[in-house]
C-alpha cells in the first residue's frame, strides 16, 4: 500500500507538468464563442496574430509564461461557452514527418490554404533513441513550400540535414517541423546537435561521407550563446572572424574542439578528430553575419525561420548541405560526388585500406603547368616563368559602333537573351585532365587531349560584327598565345591550320564534372519546373512563365538563384587566388592545398562555354543575317524589330526553332530572356563604351514603350 510521502510526491510531480490545452481547434471555437479577434487576443498575449494563429492551427504551442495565461483564459471561455454534443476530437500537435534526404518533388510551389491550416502528421517513432521529439514548426508570413512526396528515410538523420535556431530554443527543422534545443552556449549547442538532434544527411556516393549537421543561428540565438549580433571590422565581408581571445572561442577551444583556419566567421567549422566511423563536426552559420549572401540567397536573411529551414532544406536535399557560400558549397558538391578515396582489399594481408578512387582528384594538390597558373603562384615565381598565361575567360565584347549599319540603327528594340546556367551546359561530358601535366614541344595538335596549347591563331579571319572565339574581349588574336583545348579544336573546326609550338597535356583523363553536371542540372530544371516553367511549354508560354516566376514563390525563387550561383561560384572556386593584404607573391595560399585547386578545369568550362556562345552567334547570322551588339559572358543583346525573342530568332516553316541558333527553354544551355530596351539606348551605351549586356535587364533607363 502507498504511503502518504509517496502519494503526495505523485502529486507534486503532476502538479510541476506544463498546463494541457484544448486541441487547436477548440481552441479557436473558444475564442470565436467569446467573439475575441486574433488581433485582440494577440495583443492580451504580448504576441503577434501570426502567432495566435500558429496556436489554432496547430503549428505550434506556447512557452511559459504565455502558456498558463492562454489556459487560465482558456478554461475561462470553456465554462462560459461549453461546446454543444461531443466536443472537439482534434488531435493535439503531434512531431511531425522527418526530412527525406533524397531530391524533394513538389507538386506545387506554393502551399494551399487547407494543408496550411492542416496539423502536421506522425511518424514512425524515431530511430535514434536520443533525437528529441519533434513539434510542428510555425507558419510565417510568406509562401510555404508545398510539401514533397517522400522518398526513404534516412533513420540516422530522422530530422533532416539542418535547422534553425531562434533565441528562444527552437530549432526550426525541414518539412515544419521544430526541435527544442536547451543550449545556452555554443559547445552545449554542438554537443546537442551531435548527440540528440538526430541532425544529418546521408552521403552522396558510396565511398563519400555524411554531410556534417548545419546550424543557422538567428540573430537572437547568436546573442544567446554569447556571440555578438554583428561580426564588424574593416578586412573584406569574407576574412572576418571572432579574436582568439573572444570568449566563445576560448570556450570552444577549452572543450577540446578545434575551429578549422578560417576561424570562428559567418560559417564556422566545429569538429574534433572522427573516432572511427563517427564523425564529430558541426557546419554554424550567422545569419546577422552575413552568410547568406542577398546575391546568391535573396530574400533569406529576412524570411522568418521556419521558412529559412525549408529554403535550404530544398537545397541541401537537391545539391547538398550548404558548408559555406555558394561558391564554396559548389566545390564541396564536385568532392562529395567524387570522392578521392574508396577501399580496397590488400592483396597481401587481406585488409581493407585506403586507396585513389578513379576519376576522382585524389588526395594530394597538384602544381599546375606555369602557364595555367597565376602570376603570384610559386611555380611561377620560383622559376622565373615569362611564357604568358593561359587566359581562358567570358565574353566581354562590345560591337564597335563604325560596324552597326543603317538598318540596324534604325531597328526599334534591343533585346538580351540569357543562355540558362552556361558554365553546367559546357560541363556535360566534358573530359578534363586527372594527372600532372606533362611538357611537349612542337606536338601535334589532337583534340581530344585536355592540356595548354602555345600556338598562332593570329591568321584565322572572321567577320568583325562578331567577336573573336579566342579572347575574352573579343579582338582578334596578334600572336602566339596560350590555349585550352577546345578553343584550339574550334579553330579546327572553322577550318584552320593549327600549328602548336608547345603544350602542356594530361596523359589521364576523365569526365570529373559529369555527375556534378547531372546532379545540378536535376536541381534548376525541377527548381523551375516547380515555379511553373517546365519543359512542355510553347515558347511564347515559357516566356510568359518567365516573366512571373519569381513571385510565384519567392522561397523557390531563392532556392533557383542559389542553384545557379553554386555553379558560378563552384568553376570560379577551382582558380581561387589569394585573399589578404598581407599576402606577398611566390608564397603559398591555403586554396592551393586543395586538390580542387585546378585552373586548368576553370580554363576548360569557360573555353567550352565562350566556344559555344561564338557557335550560336555565327549559326545566327547565317541563319538570320543577325549580328549581335555585345555578349557579356552568357548573355547577348541583339537588335530587333519587336520587344520579344519571337521577333527574330529562326523558326522554321513548321514553328519549331532551328537547331544551332539560341533556343528558348527551360534547361541548361538554352536561352530566356533577360530583358528589352530601345535601341537608341543600346547605340548610347555602346559609344560610350559601355556594354548593353551589363544593363540589359533593367539596371538602367528602362525602356518604356510609351516613349
Amino acid at each position: 500500500m502507498a504511503t502518504e510521502e509517496e502519494l503526495f510526491a505523485n502529486i507534486d510531480a503532476l502538479l510541476a507538468e506544463e498546463p494541457q490545452l484544448p486541441p487547436p481547434a477548440e481552441r479557436a471555437r473558444l475564442r470565436e464563442a467569446a467573439g475575441i479577434t486574433q488581433a485582440r487576443l494577440a495583443v492580451a498575449l504580448k504576441t503577434s496574430t501570426q502567432t495566435v494563429k500558429n496556436y489554432e492551427n496547430g503549428r505550434s504551442e506556447p512557452k511559459e509564461p504565455r502558456l498558463s495565461a492562454y489556459q487560465r483564459l482558456l478554461n475561462g471561455w470553456a465554462a462560459k461557452y461549453p461546446a454543444h454534443g461531443a466536443p472537439a476530437t482534434t488531435a493535439a500537435p503531434a512531431p511531425a514527418a522527418a526530412p527525406q534526404s533524397a531530391p524533394a518533388t513538389f507538386t506545387g510551389p506554393v502551399a494551399s490554404e487547407q494543408e496550411k491550416a492542416a496539423p502536421a502528421k506522425a511518424p514512425n517513432p524515431p530511430a535514434t533513441p536520443q533525437a528529441p521529439a519533434a513539434r510542428p514548426a510555425m507558419s510565417s508570413r510568406r509562401p510555404a513550400l508545398q510539401k514533397a512526396v517522400k522518398p526513404a528515410t534516412d533513420s540516422r538523420f530522422p530530422h533532416g540535414p539542418l535547422a534553425v535556431l531562434d533565441g528562444d530554443g527552437s530549432a526550426y527543422g525541414v518539412d515544419g517541423i521544430v526541435l527544442d534545443c536547451p543550449a545556452t552556449t555554443v559547445v552545449g549547442l554542438v554537443e546537442w546537435t551531435l548527440r540528440e538532434s538526430g541532425l544529418g544527411a546521408p552521403k552522396l556516393n558510396r565511398y563519400g561521407k555524411d554531410s556534417d549537421p548545419l546550424i543557422v543561428l538567428t540573430a537572437s540565438a547568436a546573442v544567446k550563446l554569447g556571440l555578438p549580433e554583428r561580426l564588424e571590422g574593416h578586412e573584406q565581408r569574407r576574412s572576418l572572424r571572432l579574436p582568439e581571445d573572444h570568449p566563445v572561442v576560448k570556450q570552444v577551444a577549452k572543450a577540446k574542439w578545434q575551429l578549422t583556419q578560417r576561424g570562428f566567421g559567418p560559417w564556422a567549422r566545429i569538429y574534433r578528430k572522427a573516432q572511427g566511423r563517427e564523425r564529430q563536426c558541426v557546419q554554424l552559420a550567422v545569419l546577422s553575419w552575413d552568410a547568406f549572401d542577398e546575391r546568391s540567397w535573396p530574400g533569406v536573411a529576412e524570411m522568418e525561420p521556419a521558412d529559412i529551414a525549408r529554403v535550404l532544406g530544398v537545397y541541401a536535399q537537391r545539391v547538398i548541405t550548404p558548408r559555406g557560400s555558394t561558391a564554396v558549397s559548389g566545390l564541396e558538391l564536385m568532392t562529395a560526388l567524387r570522392p578521392p578515396t574508396r577501399p580496397v582489399r590488400d592483396e597481401e594481408t587481406g585488409n581493407w585500406i585506403s586507396a585513389h578512387n578513379p576519376g576522382s582528384l585524389g588526395t594530394e594538390p597538384m602544381d599546375p603547368a606555369p602557364p595555367e597558373a597565376t602570376p603570384e603562384h610559386p611555380v611561377v615565381v620560383n622559376s622565373g616563368w615569362t611564357g604568358g598565361f593561359l587566359n581562358e575567360e567570358a565574353y566581354q565584347w562590345v560591337r564597335s559602333v563604325d560596324l552597326l549599319s543603317d538598318e540596324e540603327c534604325h531597328l526599334p528594340y534591343a533585346v538580351g537573351l540569357d543562355l540558362n546556367t552556361a558554365f553546367l551546359a559546357a560541363a556535360a561530358r566534358l573530359v578534363v585532365g586527372l594527372s600532372a601535366p606533362d611538357h611537349f614541344l612542337g606536338p601535334k595538335f589532337n583534340p581530344k587531349i585536355p592540356g595548354s596549347w602555345l600556338v598562332d591563331l593570329s591568321h584565322v579571319e572572321l567577320d568583325p560584327r562578331l567577336p573573336s572565339p579566342f579572347t575574352s574581349d573579343g579582338t582578334r588574336p596578334t600572336g602566339p598565345a596560350w590555349y585550352q583545348t577546345h578553343t584550339v579544336a574550334y579553330a579546327q573546326e572553322l577550318g584552320y591550320n593549327v600549328e602548336p609550338i608547345e603544350a602542356y597535356l594530361r596523359r589521364e583523363t576523365g569526365a570529373y564534372l559529369d555527375p556534378w553536371h547531372d546532379r545540378l542540372k536535376t536541381a534548376y530544371v525541377d527548381t523551375l519546373a516547380d515555379l511553373g516553367v517546365t519543359r512542355d511549354l510553347s515558347d511564347t508560354e515559357f516566356l510568359a512563365a518567365m516573366e512571373q516566376h519569381k513571385q510565384v514563390a519567392p522561397a523557390l525563387a531563392a532556392v533557383l538563384s542559389a542553384i545557379k550561383a553554386t555553379v558560378k561560384g563552384g568553376v570560379g572556386k577551382l582558380r581561387e587566388r589569394p585573399q589578404g593584404r598581407h599576402y606577398k607573391e611566390g608564397e603559398r595560399w591555403p586554396a592551393l592545398e586543395r586538390p580542387t585547386w585546378r585552373p586548368d578545369i576553370r580554363a576548360a568550362v569557360i573555353s567550352k562555354a565562350r566556344v559555344n556562345m561564338h557557335r550560336k552567334l555565327m549559326n545566327m547570322a547565317k541563319m538570320t543575317g543577325l549580328f549581335p551588339l555585345a555578349v557579356l559572358s552568357d548573355c547577348v543583346v541583339y537588335p530587333s524589330p519587336g520587344p520579344s525573342p519571337l521577333d527574330f530568332l529562326p523558326y522554321a516553316a513548321s514553328g519549331k526553332p532551328q537547331p544551332g541558333g539560341f533556343r528558348l527553354g527551360p534547361t541548361p544551355g538554352l536561352a530566356k530572356l533577360e530583358g528589352v530596351q530601345s535601341m537608341l539606348w543600346a547605340v548610347d551605351l555602346m559609344e560610350q563604351g559601355l556594354n548593353p549586356a551589363r544593363h540589359i535587364k533593367g539596371g538602367d533607363a528602362v525602356f518604356d514603350e510609351g516613349e
